[in-house]
């Protein structure tokens, strides 16, 4: 799998409530989640099977809560310059994010 599952670009990108920044890149490809800075150095990465995506309740944007190796984000992604091949459990790129995370999930599990 050459091509991105996932791409979003200025992904505003917090961890306990603090801002680790603001135009960021969160990334799914071969079947790794990877959180990147606007210069396209790494946050945090891991594979999908270990990374816990969900959709806050109390939050009416577009964000996303991802748990990567015991670390939790919040991830608040735009629609400008997200890509995706489905858009199931919700509008806008939140949705996708999801999607895309379980999607890949599966993908790996049949591996």
């Amino acid at each position: 799998m050459a091509d991105n599952e996932f791409n979003a670009r200025g992904v505003r990108i917090e961890r306990f409530l603090r801002s680790v920044t603001r135009a960021g890149q969160v990334l799914i490809k071969d079947g790794r989640l990877e959180l990147l800075t606007s210069y396209g150095r790494e946050i945090d990465s891991a594979p999908v099977q270990s990374v816990r995506a969900s959709k806050p309740w109390f939050v009416d944007g577009d964000q996303a809560m991802a748990t990567v190796n015991g670390t939790r984000y919040r991830l608040t992604l735009g629609s400008q310059d997200t890509k995706s091949t489905s858009a199931k459990s919700g509008s806008g790129a939140a949705g996708r994010f999801l999607d895309a995370v379980r999607s890949a999930r599966g993908r790996s599990q049949k591996r």
